[in-house]
Parts: C-alpha cells; sequence; structure tokens
C-alpha cells in the first residue's frame, strides 16, 4: 500500500497554509514546538528513506542529527568567521561524510538486527566523545546560540526573530520534502524498492545493491544532520540528548505512527507526536502514556499507520461508489 495517493493537491496546500499561517494564529511556545515539528518530520523522512526504500534499519539516527547540530553549534559558539547559511551547508556535508563511512563499516556485512545493532552502538560511541569534549561543552553541550541576520545584498533576513527563523525552517521543509519526494518518484527510486524487496534478483538483473544502499544511507545522513544543524540554532542550545537512544528512536515512532508504507506517513507521525506532547505537557507521564496507546492502537488497528488507515478509508468509499452506481445502472 502506497498511502500516498489520499495526500492530495488540496490537502498539501490546506497544509501549506495552515503551516504559514501559523505565525498570526498561535503563541510563541506553540509556534516553537510547530517548528521542531517540521525538523522532526525531515528527520524522519531521512530515516524512512532507509527503511522504505533500501530495507535499512538504523537504531542510531540521531548521531547524524547530532552531529549537525554540534557542528553548527560549535561555529556559532565559539564564533569562528563562518556565514550561517555555509555552516549549515558545512554541518550537513559532516554528516554525510560520517554517514558515509558509517555505510561502508556496517554495510560491508551487516544487516537486519546487526545493522541495528551495530548503528545504535557506534551512536553511543559518539555520544560519549561528545560528552568528554570540552570543545563540545561535555555532558552540558552548548547553549545561548545566537540566531544569526542573513545579508542578502538586497534584502536581510533577521533570525533573531522567531517569526522569520520560523518561516525559514518552513522553506528548508517544503524544499527537502518535495526534493526527497522527486528523489524517489523516479526511476532511482522503483530501483531502491527493487532492492528491499528483493536484492537478491536486484543484484542478478545488474543492480549494485551495495552502493545504492552506501548512497541511500549517507543521504539519510546528510538529511538527518541538516535538520538537526537548523534544530541547534533554533532551540539556541545542543547537548548530548540529541544523539542519545531515545532521539534515534523518535523517526522510528513518527514512521510506525504515520505509516511507514507512505512518503507522508513520518510526517504525519511527526506531527502527531509533538502534538501529543503539547497537549499532555501539564500531566507528569502523561505524554509518554497516550504515545504508548496510540502506537497500540494503530499496530492493533491500523498496521499500515494514520496515512494507510487513510488510504483505505479512500478505497472503501471507492468501492462503495463503484457498486452503487452498478446497481444504479442495472
Amino acid at each position: 500500500m502506497n498511502g500516498s495517493s489520499f495526500m492530495r493537491p488540496a490537502v498539501i496546500l490546506l497544509f501549506v497554509a495552515a503551516l504559514a499561517a501559523a505565525p498570526f494564529a498561535v503563541n510563541q511556545g506553540l509556534l516553537f514546538l510547530i517548528g521542531i515539528a517540521m525538523l522532526q518530520a525531515m528527520f524522519a523522512l531521512s530515516w524512512n528513506l532507509m527503511f522504505r526504500y533500501a530495507g535499512l534499519a538504523s537504531f542510531g539516527h540521531a548521531m547524524f542529527y547530532g552531529i549537525g547540530g554540534y557542528a553548527v553549534a560549535a561555529i556559532i559558539f565559539h564564533g569562528f568567521p563562518l556565514p550561517f547559511l555555509l555552516a549549515i551547508l558545512l554541518s550537513t556535508a559532516i554528516g554525510a561524510v560520517v554517514a558515509f563511512v558509517v555505510a561502508l563499516i556496517v554495510l560491508q556485512r551487516a544487516a537486519g538486527i546487526q545493522l541495528a545493532v551495530l548503528t545504535l552502538a557506534l551512536s553511543q560511541l559518539v555520544l560519549l566523545f561528545v560528552s568528554y569534549t570540552d570543545f563540545l561543552g561535555r555532558d552540558d553541550g552548548l547553549s545561548g546560540l545566537a540566531r544569526p541576520v542573513l545579508d542578502f545584498g538586497f534584502f536581510t533576513l533577521d533570525l533573531r526573530s522567531p517569526t522569520a527563523f520560523y518561516y525559514f525552517i518552513m522553506v528548508a521543509f517544503a524544499l527537502v520534502t518535495a526534493g526527497l519526494l522527486w528523489f524517489v518518484s523516479g526511476r532511482f527510486g522503483r530501483v531502491l524498492l527493487a532492492v528491499r524487496i528483493d536484492s537478491e534478483r536486484a543484484a542478478f538483473l545488474g543492480v549494485d545493491v551495495r552502493r545504492k544502499r552506501i548512497f541511500v544511507f549517507t543521504l539519510a545522513g546528510a538529511i538527518a544532520s541538516f535538520a538537526g544543524a537548523l534544530a541547534a540554532p533554533w532551540a539556541q542550545i545542543i547537548s548530548t540528548d540529541s544523539m542519545s537512544w531515545f532521539n534515534s528512536a523518535q523517526p522510528m515512532l513518527a514512521t510506525l505512527l504515520g505509516g511507514a508504507g507512505s512518503y507522508w506517513g513520518p510526517v504525519i507521525g511527526a506531527f502527531g507526536l509533538i502534538l501529543v506532547n503539547y497537549f499532555t505537557r501539564t500531566f507528569v507521564g502523561l505524554s509518554e502514556f497516550m504515545v504508548g496507546g496510540i502506537l497500540l492502537f494503530v499496530v492493533l488497528l491500523a498496521p499500515s499507520g494514520i496515512a494507510g488507515f487513510f488510504e483505505m478509508l479512500r478505497r472503501m468509499r471507492n468501492r462503495t461508489r463503484t457498486a452503487s452506481a452498478r446497481e444504479h445502472n442495472q
């Protein structure tokens, strides 16, 4: 089940319009969380890129998210004379290089649960390294990160304004989402699906399976690092929590909730998790209880996730209409 067809252009435009109108309709606290939701959605999309299109399950994906965040945070915190956009690109590139090296190591022989455990172990090693590095703030991380003012010559964008930074994140989210959709909808995406479904047959047909998986792993790491690089200045803090196993679970939970079989599933799941956390924020422990209950409901009653559930309803409605039309014609 694709699960993406229910996301018609009208629904997508309505979603974009709601995001664009958010600064005028919600308070600063909720606006901050919507920005986090967009970043988490990019993070989840990068994880599902590996899982759905290459059959790779990483349990240490937060490593790349944290690398992107720490790289840009170190540049800002220590005052390196590097323009903000270049800092973001450099942080993304560092994440991509690390992801490429990790892919060369873990994809040499590991697969399935071995891959999951190896990526988790590597992420914890990186977390341990960061927690003992003074330059990166050790366990306390780096805080008080100043948001920059972008000068494009003909106009300036003051990211010190939460609204301006929010729209900056929104544009980045739109570009990543649209670009990744274009990528997976093309020939390369179909080849990747063939690799996931039957890697031996794909190899027999001439597909370099290992190279394709390394490329996808690297791209996923780069996107996760990009999201982390934006998250650090948005929150104005970065800590080892960004690399924790709990943060690695977030894109998996979002994908499971929204639906791994749908391109839009991770986006739906990421926003759903943020909303649950927001509306249960005043009740200690209720957020975890609600998330657990919702996931249990989804696994038992809608194993294809929220996106798959709506797609099922759409197909049932179409079948009902078709049956009614046939009866009417008879």
